[in-house]
């Protein structure tokens, strides 16, 4: 029988995702449990998110409603300052501490108290979106790596494919196909976590900054609301 024939003989080879998975270079293989891993972890990152987005854009709408709802600043304070929870309550409850500290305390300092305020402001907003930032570096690092980590394997596989098609001494496409198929199959699952990361990423990088330009803004009213009440009592402290 000659070459031809036998490969003729052959049964059909399994072109399925596990097959493929399964016949790779153990260094291929490795690379493909890391990006299953890593798409795996991003989702589970995109999905807490998203849901952390939703509870602190209901939360703001909430605590604004109240806020704005005529309600007594004591009286606001009182009821968040055991559990200001997160944003904008966060950021009133931090600014609300700072002047009852100097209405309180035994000193009166108010002619820098503004200036405290805005500063203490500035820091539980920074602490705020710090919260709302952490972990989506991950989701940018896969974005940009893991096509390049799924071409790694790419490489290594097709440098194996070769090695052992040189080693057969037969050229045929049914020999060739096969690990040609099963190192390409590595840069499909590295663009399988890449894509979803990168759309995800660029997604919810927006929202921050959405919501750090909503507490800011918010910051800015309150700052100015407590600005005219320090105004209206430096007579009085002098």
């Amino acid at each position: 029988m000659n070459p031809a024939d036998a490969v003729a003989a052959m049964p059909p080879p399994d072109f399925s995702l596990w097959a493929l998975f399964w016949h790779a270079h153990i260094v291929v293989k490795a690379v493909m449990i890391g990006l299953l891993v890593a798409s795996v972890w991003c989702w589970a990152i995109i999905i807490d998110k998203t849901l952390l987005f939703r509870r602190t854009r209901a939360a703001s709408d909430q605590f604004e409603d109240t806020f704005w709802s005529g309600q007594s600043l004591e009286e606001l304070y009182r009821d968040h300052q055991e559990n200001p929870g997160s944003g904008m309550a966060a950021i009133f409850v931090a600014a609300m501490r700072e002047w009852k500290r100097s209405f309180e305390g035994s000193g009166r300092q108010i002619a820098s108290l503004a200036q405290r305020i805005d500063k203490v402001l500035d820091v539980t907003i920074q602490r705020e979106v710090e919260r709302l930032d952490s972990r989506l570096l991950f989701l940018a690092s896969i974005g940009s790596a893991a096509p390049y980590i799924g071409l790694f394997g790419t490489v290594w596989g097709i440098m194996n494919a070769f090695t052992s098609i040189a080693a057969s001494k037969n050229t045929s496409l049914a020999v060739v196909a096969p690990g040609i198929a099963e190192a390409l199959f590595a840069t499909a699952i590295g663009l399988f976590a890449a894509i979803p990361a990168v759309l995800a990423y660029n997604k919810l990088q927006a929202e921050v900054a959405r919501q750090q330009s909503r507490m800011e803004a918010f910051a800015d009213e309150f700052s100015a609301i407590l600005s005219r009440q320090i105004d209206e009592r430096l007579p009085l402290a002098a």
